[in-house]
């Protein structure tokens, strides 16, 4: 599990911006839904080009958020990567920002139906979440996936981004959220990156300019004050 710093400069800003540390410290369960990003084989799974290893050190904190949001009644959603269809569309990745054996490895580990594109094993998926898949770095972005939509059609405002990595597709798909209204949350102990250096560095980038950061079990309690604010409402 990553060891999580934020460095002084994101604290600081945080305060000043928000003018406490956590802008959502009370979150609707009833608008919120849980984004788990790309924890697939080819990030997941040993041997893949992509392996992200500290993501399966992150996937009983997912379950475990994952089953407190179905408590509360509110919303879970499993995004994957996909490459059909990409390679002319997104050239300038596949053509100028990788080698040409990368690439071709890359593409065909993330068609449909092959392993890469499968989801982890361990990730506990219920019939009942949503699975979606991206066919860029950030879910939101234009042509990329149906999550915008799928997510104001059950008017949800706040969103909890998990998953691998947290400085490429994470903090792609988060920043791009806050630019589309969404309350958006990094959760720092549901995130991987190949370094904490990595992780650190997104989350501190993040914070206090784009949104909030938090651990699972704060995001737990934001849930409880959020479920009692609506109860007595």
């Amino acid at each position: 599990m990553h060891k999580i710093v934020l460095s002084e400069t994101a604290l600081a800003r945080a305060r000043n911006q928000y003018g406490k540390l956590h802008p959502f410290d009370t979150i609707d369960p009833a608008r919120t839904a849980l984004l788990v990003i790309d924890m697939q084989n080819y990030f997941v799974k040993p041997g893949h080009q992509g392996e992200v290893a500290p993501a399966r050190e992150i996937v009983p904190n997912i379950n475990r958020l994952a089953a407190e949001l179905r408590r509360h009644g509110s919303h879970v959603v499993f995004i994957r990567n996909g490459t059909s269809d990409t390679r002319e569309s997104w050239s300038n990745y596949h053509e100028w920002l990788t080698t040409p054996e990368r690439m071709r490895r890359r593409y065909e580990a993330m068609q449909d139906g092959h392993d890469g594109f499968e989801f982890w094993h361990a990730l506990d998926i219920r019939p009942e979440d949503a699975k979606l898949t991206k066919k860029r770095y950030s879910a939101f972005i234009q042509g990329s996936s149906d999550a915008e939509r799928l997510l104001r059609g059950r008017d949800v405002d706040t969103l909890l981004i998990t998953g691998t990595a947290t400085n490429i597709c994470c903090e792609s798909s988060a920043r791009d959220a806050m630019m589309l209204n969404f309350k958006t949350i990094m959760v720092a102990d549901g995130l991987a990156a190949q370094t904490d250096e990595e992780h650190n560095a997104s989350l501190s980038a993040f914070y206090g300019q784009f949104g909030d950061v938090q651990t699972v079990d704060e995001v737990i309690q934001a849930l409880e004050r959020g479920g009692k604010a609506r109860a007595v409402a």
